[in-house]
């Protein structure tokens, strides 16, 4: 169960998308989360990462130092 504090505007755009479509407010809620969930995820993971990065705590490669490590350079 999910409980959602909606600014006035917002909470009447989708009352009256609602009432205009004969669906409910938690169909279009629950679409809205469901078609921007992975591009949160990516965001936040990857804002992470940037800020393990920025610490130190974590290392970044180029392309041509994988390859090479690999053995896959030409």
């Amino acid at each position: 169960m999910l409980a959602i504090r909606l600014p006035a505007d917002i909470e009447k755009r989708l009352d009256d998308l609602a009432k205009k479509t004969g669906r409910t407010k938690t169909f279009y809620a629950r679409q809205a989360i469901l078609e921007h969930l992975e591009d949160l995820e990516d965001m936040y993971l990857a804002q992470a990462v940037i800020e393990r990065i920025d610490a130190g705590q974590e290392q970044v490669f180029s392309l041509e130092e994988v390859e090479k490590e690999l053995g896959l350079a030409h």
